[in-house]
């Protein structure tokens, strides 16, 4: 019996030790993991739990102009920071503060008394803001220096240019595209906390400094950028229109001089404008060119072969038919040369040539100027317009005097310097080189070119043929410039309606593009002015805000006047210019001009210069026949102007 107890004595104390030498084995194992195997994860996550960091904001590189004017740059302010935990009087800390930071006492109340280690109190301080504060060495209350993005010309360049967030990446504009380049290395500091996550001090020192990005250079010469924006403001403001975009560009290199939009806005509280306002419409709108196009579809034709330039054409007396569509011209004319046909702005004779051409051809053609296809330029959200690839009825002809294709600014700039190049087509760019932080070129951009799109040959006899545009009798009179040969084109298009998605009976995109000097070009200059009031017409709206930008960056670039000076300007000057061809056409008879709905005023006996200054005045658009002196009208003076039938005038020479 006594042996059965020291038996069972002896178990229970084996089972006791083998327990307790299990138990002493996974501790000493979970001991080995935590402190070897996890030794450096624990460690990371201990540093995480009672430390807490800040991003600092970056330092982006500069934007300059081709001249190394700073057109942005970074600048360091103080930022203030709050640590709750260590702010005893929350009311009189947040009382003191907030009228020094125009801030409500109650929205600063909460944010010192948000159960955080960290939190933001203002960012970007004025200087002596942030000075008044740091004197008054308020308890939890610290400041950390970041870089805060400033555009120093406020408007100038805006849309290219373009804009950051508090981040500070990139929004729009070249601060967009190149976002990766200007943006620097990212810093931050540290914060402390103890093991309930209770605040306990910043350490003194930032751990890692942001650095400053790479530097951009742009092609932009700010005062031809400012010239170019002045003279479109000008332009918008006097025939009251919605809109308006400019450009200037080296007709032979493809560099953007400038590139101009408005309304404008201001980069440094970009926030306060409407997203339509900040968007660059000469790169991200597309539109129909009207007129315009006729210089590819002749260049086109010219350098196919399927015409020459002494080419005559039948040109109906202003009226053609084409199944039931009926094709328009303003200046009803018999016959007219190839000249002719781009002077007066026919839209049947480029109709007739586009037919010569054929589909296949003027496509190919059109496709290697660049239209439908980005150009590629360095801006982000580039339109690629619009090009059918398939031709169905009437829109061969239509195509070849530009309805039923749509562009941008920039694709028609780029296209145009191709003419004035002697045939080719330039790659548009805006950036010329990319500085690193101590100055030095680290990559540098050349022209390049993308095709050759028309012989030399061709391009002189369309440069020449555009030269009789601003000449005397020419649409675009009011383009001439004394000194120089100016080759040029009026356009008057017709807007497509949003909600009929027709054509409209009186919006209008008036536009001039050229570029001078003629015999020698150095600057291609596009203008466009959307929905213009009044007088519509490109040579009238869009062709002297084209003078003003080409006279004045001639001057600016020291380009001497190699011709003597003509009557032509002052003639332009002194009275309105010849009336372009609206770029229409209409559904059997129906063709209507824009009309006010007032009654039809008595026109007998005026000059076709006096017919216009009564339309100005009177707000109506009435189609134009003949020169001379107003024999005919319909509808008959007092009679009302309806939205329906022809409103025209016709005129004939003084005896």
């Amino acid at each position: 019996m006594k042996d059965d107890r020291e038996k069972w004595a002896r178990i229970r104390i084996v089972m006791i030790g083998t327990v307790f030498g299990l138990l002493f084995l996974s501790v000493a194992g979970r001991a080995f993991y935590l402190q070897i195997l996890q030794h450096e994860i624990l460690v990371k996550r201990a540093d995480k739990q009672h430390q807490h960091k800040v991003d600092l904001t970056t330092g982006r590189g500069s934007i300059l102009d081709h001249n190394g004017t700073i057109l942005a740059e970074s600048i360091h302010m103080d930022s203030c920071y709050a640590e709750p935990h260590r702010i005893n009087d929350v009311e009189g800390t947040a009382g003191v503060l907030a009228p020094i930071l125009g801030i409500s006492k109650n929205e600063l109340a909460a944010k010192l008394s948000a159960d955080r280690t960290f939190t933001w109190i203002e960012r970007y301080l004025a200087p002596e803001v942030a000075t008044r504060i740091k004197n008054m060495k308020l308890p939890g209350i610290g400041f950390v220096p970041e870089s805060k993005r400033f555009y120093p010309n406020m408007e100038i360049a805006a849309h290219v240019i373009g804009f950051t967030g508090r981040d500070p990446n990139g929004l729009e504009g070249i601060e967009l595209k190149y976002d990766s380049t200007i943006l620097g290395n990212t810093g931050y500091m540290i914060t402390e906390r103890d093991a309930l996550g209770r605040n306990i001090g910043i350490m003194n020192t930032v751990i890692k400094d942001s650095s400053p990005g790479k530097s951009v250079v742009l092609t932009l010469d700010k005062t031809i950028q400012f010239i170019t924006e002045k003279e479109l403001a000008k332009a918008v403001k006097e025939s009251n229109a919605k809109n308006g975009m400019a450009l200037v560009m080296e007709s032979d290199t493809g560099r953007v001089l400038a590139m101009a939009n408005y309304p404008t806005f201001n980069p440094n509280s970009y926030s306060r404008y409407p997203y339509a306002q900040v968007r660059n419409r000469a790169v991200a709108d597309s539109y129909e060119p009207g007129s315009t196009f006729k210089v590819f579809t002749i260049a086109a034709a010219i350098d196919s072969g399927r015409i020459k330039a002494t080419d005559v054409y039948n040109c109906e007396n202003g009226t053609y038919r084409i199944a039931d569509r009926t094709i328009h011209d303003d200046h009803p004319q018999s016959r007219l040369s190839v000249s002719d046909i781009i002077k007066y702005s026919s839209n049947i004779g480029a109709a007739k040539i586009g037919f010569k051409m054929g589909e296949e051809r003027l496509f190919t053609y059109l496709r290697n100027f660049g239209f439908g296809e980005r150009t590629g330029i360095d801006l982000p959200g580039e339109s690629p317009g619009n090009l059918k690839r398939h031709w169905y009825g009437i829109d061969l002809a239509t195509i070849s005097f530009g309805q039923g294709v749509s562009l941008s600014a920039i694709q028609l700039g780029t296209a145009l310097s191709a003419v004035a190049n002697g045939g080719n087509l330039m790659k548009p760019y805006l950036v010329e080189q990319i500085l690193d932080d101590n100055g030095t070129v680290v990559q540098k951009f050349e022209p390049q070119i993308v095709r050759r799109v028309i012989s030399p040959e061709t391009a002189r006899k369309v440069t020449k043929m555009m030269e009789t545009v601003t000449g005397p009798g020419g649409t675009g009179m009011k383009a001439a410039l004394d000194g120089f040969l100016v080759a040029g084109k009026t356009g008057t298009a017709q807007k497509v309606d949003p909600v009929t998605h027709t054509y409209s009976p009186t919006k209008r995109i008036g536009s001039f593009v050229g570029f001078v000097p003629a015999d020698k070009p150095k600057l291609t200059i596009v203008v466009v002015i959307d929905e213009p009031q009044g007088v519509r017409y490109g040579g009238v709206v869009a062709a002297p805000a084209f003078r003003g930008i080409a006279q004045s960056s001639l001057a600016y670039l020291k380009i001497q006047p190699n011709l003597p000076t003509t009557a032509i300007t002052k003639l332009a000057d002194s009275q309105p210019a010849p009336v372009p061809a609206v770029d229409s056409l209409s559904d059997g008879d129906a063709e209507n001009m824009t009309i006010d709905g007032g009654a039809m005023p008595n026109f007998k006996g005026m000059s076709m210069r006096r017919v216009l200054q009564v339309m100005e005045k009177r707000g109506i658009n009435i189609r134009l026949i003949g020169s001379g002196r107003a024999t005919e009208q319909s509808p008959p003076s007092g009679q009302k102007i309806r939205g329906t039938g022809e409103v025209w005038i016709k005129f004939v020479p003084s005896a």
